[in-house]
């Protein structure tokens, strides 16, 4: 039997999903980390408006999540925690009001606003979470 990596995301509010998989990838500040069992210790600053994927995961052999804000931290014994400021499984995404706050945003010009920018990136994560082009 392989080893397995205990993957489990959360926010302030509520664990989203905690479960095995064989692989994370996530996008941090400093660009994309795979993690798979064996991994070195890291403490990674996730990338505002980033998709979580959990592959290999028991129940659907894909978990991904819409994450906004937080940090990856990869321990020892193969434990992988995401600690998200707010996160959406991609299961639980209402795709017509994610497109919908994505032309909000874009309307008010995400070139110079920086609170449209940051809700258009959060759009775009919920929307490529649940796997829907723009």
């Amino acid at each position: 039997m392989s080893k397995k990596l205990f993957v489990e995301i959360v926010s302030p509010e509520r664990e989203l999903w905690a479960g095995e998989g064989d692989m994370v990838i996530a996008k941090s500040v400093e660009g994309e980390i795979g993690v798979q069992p064996g991994h070195t210790p890291v403490l990674a600053l996730l990338a505002p408006g980033a998709v979580v994927r959990v592959l290999g995961a028991r129940e659907t052999g894909e978990v991904r999540a819409a994450v906004h804000g937080g940090f990856m931290v990869v321990t020892m014994g193969d434990r992988v925690s995401i600690l998200a400021e707010l996160a959406e499984l991609a299961e639980d995404v209402d795709v017509e009001r994610a497109k919908a706050a994505l032309r909000g945003a874009e309307s008010e010009g995400e070139t110079e606003d920086e609170d449209a920018q940051g809700r258009a990136a959060r759009a775009r994560s919920r929307l490529q979470a649940a796997g829907v082009s723009e």
